[in-house]
């Protein structure tokens, strides 16, 4: 099972995109749990996370949110625009799986 925690500016906005990944990731047969969150909640949630990513909207945090997602060894990547923005749950898992591959 991989865990996969988006972070955007409130939690809900990339809530198509969740619903989105877990068709990619079911077509992958994938077992994935993957879950929106506010990103002032990352530190709550990084410990128990395969990967986290940042919605395009909240990446000046990407220094802050680094930081705490490397004391629990945790990868993080902000979602590039056009992707986030077509809700393009493929690339987005995609991009999930290679920060994985990379750890």
């Amino acid at each position: 099972m991989v865990k996969i925690g988006l972070f955007c500016a409130a939690g809900f906005s990339t809530g198509m995109l969740v619903n989105n990944m877990k068709i990619a990731a079911a077509e992958k047969g994938l077992e994935a749990e993957i879950e929106a969150y506010s990103q002032a909640k990352l530190a709550d949630y990084a410990a128990d996370l395969d990967v986290a990513l940042l919605g395009p909207q909240v990446a000046y945090t990407l220094d802050k949110s680094t930081a705490i997602c490397d004391s629990c060894h945790t990868p993080i990547a902000v979602i590039p625009m056009a992707d986030y923005g077509m809700l393009d749950g493929e690339k987005v898992l995609n991009l999930a799986l290679s920060l994985l591959d990379k750890h």
